[in-house]
């Protein structure tokens, strides 16, 4: 891999955004896992930001970057996604990599075979292996007993290949992030929430969780992410009140409230919950005039799914956590989000598997 000198300008989605990046900030992360961003400097993170803005040019402008010919690599999905399989499938690809997907009837993982020989027998015969599941324990078991590469593509705690993509997509449309406000609205326990947390400690923004205190996510964790913070010069700040948590916010994030195949009971219990914490075009006003959307997707947004239809059928709701009129506004850079996930993953699959 050439080293990332450049100043590149670039017109993306409207907006114009540059990036630079020079000797010092050069680095070599061949070998290192991507378990969770607790493990990254804010300079690596960027790092990788800016290789995924130089991969994703790249792409837009037909050039070849098949860098990783001859290199394999394992997809271990335990929970489906469209995004993420997609994501690295087609980064496989254009980085001139094999791929092999494996639901959970096809890996033994953890049931006829433990996570450690599952690892050794997998290193064995890829380059990078990729999970997608449930707990961070088994991400982080992967890793320890694989000699190369893992990547999480999400477990029950952390999402970061999300927040390299989350973090891509803002500083495409406002040109940097240290000091920008994001507020995230709903259930802030769970990976997403923890993640971005971590992410806008790390990188100097400003990070508010708007919601009931009951969905905040733990005190360990706002602890660790208060301490980054102070030193980046950002804020990890907590709101019950929607308008008084997203006022002046430059970006208001939310995500889906219930996960599938939990009972109804919860569902119903997080609906009345959460309901205050709706994103509705009011919320998005209240933000400003130059806020923008964000999600992780998959969103109950309107009744075109059969998930929207059930919820429908049962709690009489045409939306969930956000409002079609946000959602399919000017304002809504999700899909912008989803295609950064390629371009991410792209960066940090090379970058740990070539280095420099």
């Amino acid at each position: 891999m050439q080293s990332l000198i450049y100043n590149i300008k670039a017109e993306c989605n409207n907006s114009a955004y540059i990036y630079y990046r020079t000797e010092e900030h050069y680095m070599n992360l061949k070998g290192r896992d991507f378990l969770k961003l607790l493990d990254y400097s804010a300079e690596e993170i960027e790092y990788l930001i800016d290789l995924a803005a130089e991969l994703k040019r790249k792409k837009k402008e037909g050039i070849l970057h098949d860098e990783l010919r001859g290199k394999n690599i394992a997809l271990v999905f335990e929970k489906t996604s469209t995004r993420t399989r997609c994501s690295f499938e087609v980064a496989a690809s254009d980085l001139g990599m094999g791929s092999t997907f494996l639901n959970p009837t096809d890996s033994q993982i953890g049931k006829k075979e433990s996570i450690a020989d599952t690892a050794r027998v997998l290193a064995g015969m890829f380059d990078g292996i990729e999970y997608r599941g449930f707990d961070q324990e088994i991400v982080e078991t992967l890793a320890k007993y694989s000699k190369i590469p893992v990547w999480n593509g999400l477990t029950n705690e952390f999402h970061p290949t999300q927040m390299l993509a989350d973090m891509l997509t803002i500083k495409e449309h406002f040109g940097k992030l240290k000091g920008l406000h994001l507020a995230y609205m709903g259930d802030a326990r769970y990976n997403t929430g923890n993640s971005l947390m971590v992410v806008c400690a790390k990188l100097g923004l400003d990070f508010t969780v708007v919601s009931n205190k009951k969905y905040f996510p733990s005190e360990e964790l706002v602890n660790t992410c208060k301490e980054i913070a102070a030193q980046s010069g950002s804020s990890i700040n907590f709101s019950e009140d929607p308008i008084e948590g997203t006022k002046g916010a430059d970006i208001v994030y939310t995500d889906i409230w219930v996960s599938m195949g939990e009972p109804d009971s919860i569902w119903e219990e997080r609906i009345k919950d959460l309901h205050p914490y709706q994103v509705t075009m009011d919320i998005m006003k209240n933000a400003g005039e130059n806020s923008v959307f964000m999600h992780c997707l998959p969103s109950f947004h309107d009744l075109n799914t059969v998930i929207g239809k059930e919820i429908k059928e049962k709690f009489g709701l045409d939306e969930m956590e956000v409002t079609d009129e946000v959602f399919e506004s000017e304002r809504s850079i999700v899909f912008d989000e989803a295609e950064n996930r390629m371009h991410t993953i792209k960066a940090v699959m090379l970058a740990t598997i070539k280095g420099n």
